[in-house]
């Protein structure tokens, strides 16, 4: 168990934290929520004792141990993968360690083979000998091959180290798991393997994450932080979403009738203050009155942008049709004779465990990039506005954010485009803010503000959702939703897919195309596509032999 005791967090006299309590208990998972600066990370690191309170304390039952998701990803640059992995247990890879530096020696002693033996004992006690293989099972379920299990850290990609990261936090059984953002940047296999993972933990979990079915699959409780405190539900996101629309309204209704009640006696008083045979009864009636409170509702700190995307023109018939497309990137064809036709109804999600994949059909069809091979021709009706996963360069510039925003705008007043960005929360003077500085959820705010200026009809976004907080998440989602054009989206949020495409289209491990006109979950539960993916399985098992 682990739990927060009177903790208050101060940064001069702006409060974050104010005596919270609250108690973390074997079993279970929590979800952690919030807006976006309400303190969930910083909460995490108070937890995990990185971060020292105000006043209180944090308390955890003596001999548990407490792993903790590093975000750090060049802190293990000259491990090995299966080093880093073994880290997530300090005493265990010491203990490995000094054993072997022992069976090292050249001139053994016999106090070295006391040592030895008492060291033997300890490894065995924490499953040691096991070590290698519960680490490769991990990796494995991630979806980090054994390839790379013997390498060097500061050898892999972004992405691998993502997942490298997590398996050091999951191995070796922690009685208490902090994971913060633990989906962010990885595919879609590996965030269903964590589900499965976590939902067959048995100690206790708390996880700070955007993806809204994660948390609906894994956590038993959630934690919600509002106003500098911590409200516990039990059950997970959707369940403390309802419950809290449910207890405002109750408590509206609560209020509602006190008014009533207030009135009635307020009137009683008026009319038989000055009676003498009422004197009495109205006296009652304003002691009664004066007991009477209110109940005060705070409505919720968290923000909601308005996402909504009106293209100016229909689309026609004739949408997108890709012929043949094949592109090679530093030797590995990433993209093998892609062919289909869009429809003027379809909403396409591209899922796959390859990004650059993903990236790269994006970068073409949004006339980023030029295929190796093949053509891909637009309608005629068609306007396009892109969201580019890395947007480095819209924002290598000194502009001011309403500025920037002006040289993409159809209509050159300020006051339209100010508009658009008090949909997005940019509201007073933070049109004014310059573009390098902002934020990564700033800056994707500013992205979907320019697309939802553009009146496009036809959306291709790679990767929206990161670094959105939640509520700007379903603000987007509930915006495609409605969206009356095209879309062509990549997205790691179940949720944010099932509940947006009608059409699925997977860029296998060779490049090629999988393409059903059908919902995410259907997709994932058709019998094409486990047989696909056993013979890409196969495949790599007998590449790898």
């Amino acid at each position: 168990m682990i739990s927060a005791n009177n903790v208050s967090l101060r940064f001069g006299k702006k409060a974050l934290f104010e005596d919270v309590n609250i108690k973390f208990t074997e079993g279970n998972c929590y979800g952690l929520i919030g807006a976006n600066g309400a303190g969930k990370s910083t909460f995490l690191r108070i937890l995990s004792g990185d971060l020292e309170t105000t006043t209180g304390d944090i308390t955890i039952t003596p001999g548990q141990r407490l792993s903790v998701l590093e975000q750090d990803h060049f802190k293990y640059d000259e491990y090995t993968v299966m080093d880093t992995v073994i880290l997530g247990n300090p005493r265990l890879y010491e203990v490995m360690k000094e054993k072997d530096a022992i069976y090292a020696k050249e001139d053994f002693s016999d106090e070295d083979g006391i040592r030895a033996s008492e060291l033997e004992g300890e490894f065995a006690e924490m499953d040691g000998w096991e070590a290698e293989s519960n680490a490769a099972n991990l990796l494995n379920g991630l979806g980090v091959d054994t390839e790379f299990h013997y390498s060097l850290m500061k050898d892999l990609d972004g992405n691998l180290k993502v997942k490298v990261l997590l398996a050091k936090a999951l191995f070796g059984n922690p009685d208490i798991l902090l994971l913060d953002e633990p989906t962010n940047h990885l595919d879609l296999d590996a965030i269903a393997w964590l589900e499965e993972f976590l939902i067959n933990f048995d100690n206790t979990v708390i996880v700070v994450s955007h993806d809204r079915y994660f948390l609906n699959k894994v956590c038993t409780h959630t934690a919600d932080i509002d106003y500098g405190k911590i409200q516990l539900y039990a059950g997970n996101y959707d369940f403390w979403y309802e419950s809290s629309q449910l207890l405002i309204r109750q408590m509206k209704e609560a209020n509602r009738k006190k008014e009533e009640k207030i009135k009635e006696l307020q009137e009683f008083i008026s009319r038989f203050s000055a009676n003498a045979s009422k004197s009495k009864q109205a006296t009652s009636r304003k002691r009664a009155l004066e007991k009477i409170e209110l109940e005060t509702i705070k409505p919720s700190s968290r923000k909601y942008p308005y996402i909504d995307f009106r293209p100016d023109r229909e689309i026609g018939n004739e949408v997108l049709t890709v012929d043949g497309i094949s592109k090679t990137i530093n030797g590995e064809k990433v993209l093998n004779n892609i062919s289909f036709i869009l429809n003027r109804d379809d909403k396409v999600a591209f899922v796959g465990s390859n990004e650059i994949a993903k990236t790269t059909l994006f970068q073409i069809l949004a006339g980023e990039t030029e295929p190796d091979e093949g053509t891909y021709k637009w309608g005629v009706t068609t306007s396009l506005a892109y969201f580019p996963k890395d947007n480095t360069k819209e924002f290598d510039n000194d502009l001011t954010i309403a500025d920037w925003l002006m040289g993409y705008s159809p209509v050159k007043d300020i006051t339209y485009v100010r508009g658009f960005l008090g949909r997005m929360l940019f509201a007073g003077e933070d049109g004014v803010k310059k573009v390098r500085i902002l934020s990564g959820g700033e800056k994707v705010r500013c992205l979907l503000s320019k697309m939802m200026i553009s009146g496009a009809n036809c959306l291709i976004l790679d990767e929206p959702t990161n670094h959105l907080d939640m509520e700007s998440i379903t603000a987007l989602n509930n915006g495609l939703i409605k969206f009356p054009g095209v879309e062509l989206f990549s997205c790691h949020d179940h949720q944010f897919v099932q509940t947006t495409a009608n059409r699925i289209m997977e860029i296998m491990p060779d490049g090629s195309l999988i393409d059903k006109m059908t919902t995410y979950d259907e997709y994932l539960e058709s019998d094409e596509m486990a047989r696909k993916r056993t013979i890409y399985v196969a495949k790599r098992e007998d590449d790898e032999n």
